[in-house]
């Protein structure tokens, strides 16, 4: 009920707020998982691809503030007063040699992650915001977290320094201030899912897998995700790129798209859910996963995804009462249940080794 009841909410949101084309995402109703990253994946491809230099005149519609000045996120102190604000055109970079001297183009998913490979990732304006360059170039290539040790503070608070995030630590990211962490990480989620499969070639590091975000930087972004929910400055600027690109950024429409896909917490609840329950058990599960119904089930195939929608394990029909989970490595995964009138059950499952 409470997953309805939070869909239902979000349909309002979006009637009054955003401009979604009527059936832009008929195809993706009803799915999870990696079905629902698949069917996105082919609503906002082919996009309308822009030249790079096309990008510095883009912003003036993408990224304008209420008083006509670029919409930095590295300087920006919402509801309060920057220590400098730029100017469309005149304050390009250029050269910088600190903060406040010009404005780039940030790509918030760092070109070396796509291996340089260019278009269409290079000039897409759902991941390119202008930024101040030295901040810009002290953020360099490194992934987005949060920083227990830091080495160097942006005027706006953003940090540098090491993650201190809980398992995922010890390497060197950028924190961006809390006013736009939810910002970043629908960023990221659009462009896990835009390159989907497209990713041939792509880089491999502390945050992703090509276009797959891995699990523990994937935990992180879904927290930021939900502690900074989309504002009116989101989707202002997914109406604008849609304009200019024809494509949108479905998590700032439709913000549960996230966690249908990637949170393992996600479940279609409905009235009669222990009816249709399944035990699975242990659960923590080390080398193998018992199952038991807790009444007659027909159950056509169960499928176990880790927490990037990524199918690991398939088991087919008839299902085996004991199942060899050896091969999962530690994390939280997600067991779907296909029962033969269409219904499928979502359950939690924790691997420890």
């Amino acid at each position: 009920m409470k997953i309805l009841i939070l869909t239902t909410l979000i349909f309002l949101y979006n009637i009054c707020y955003s401009q979604i084309p009527a059936g832009y995402y008929n195809s993706a109703e009803g799915r999870e998982g990696e079905g629902l990253r698949q069917a996105l994946h082919e609503i906002i491809s082919n996009h309308t691809v822009v030249t790079y230099n096309s990008l510095w005149s883009h912003f003036q519609n993408t990224d304008k503030k209420p008083n006509g000045k670029v919409w930095d996120i590295y300087s920006d102190i919402p509801g309060g007063t920057p220590a400098y604000e730029y100017s469309f055109s005149s304050d390009q970079c250029g050269n910088y040699s600190q903060e406040g001297d010009c404005y780039n183009r940030e790509h918030s998913w760092p070109e070396s992650w796509y291996s340089s490979a260019g278009s269409p990732m290079n000039t897409d304006l759902f991941h390119v915001y202008p930024t101040d360059g030295f901040v810009n170039s002290k953020r360099s290539n490194y992934p987005f977290g949060e920083v227990g040790n830091v080495t160097w503070q942006s005027t706006n608070g953003g940090k540098l320094g090491t993650s201190n995030y809980p398992g995922w630590s010890g390497f060197i990211v950028f924190e961006p201030i809390d006013e736009y962490k939810g910002d970043l990480a629908r960023t990221y989620f659009y462009m896990s899912t835009r390159y989907f499969s497209q990713d041939s070639g792509w880089a491999e590091n502390e945050m992703v897998d090509g276009a797959n975000i891995k699990d523990k930087p994937m935990e992180m972004l879904l927290e930021w995700h939900e502690q900074d929910p989309v504002s009116q400055k989101e989707l202002d600027r997914n109406n604008a790129i849609y304009n200019i690109q024809g494509n949108r950024n479905p998590f700032i429409d439709r913000p549960i798209f996230a966690n249908a896909i990637w949170d393992p917490a996600y479940s279609v609840i409905n009235e009669n859910e222990n009816d249709f329950a399944i035990n699975f058990y242990p659960n923590p599960a080390n080398d193998f996963l018992n199952i038991g119904t807790l009444n007659s089930l027909d159950v056509q195939y169960i499928n176990i995804y880790n927490i990037t929608g990524i199918l690991k394990l398939h088991i087919p029909s008839p299902v085996i009462e004991k199942l060899d989970v050896s091969d999962l490595s530690s994390g939280v995964y997600i067991i779907k249940t296909q029962l033969s009138e269409g219904r499928v059950i979502s359950q939690k499952l924790t691997i420890i080794k």
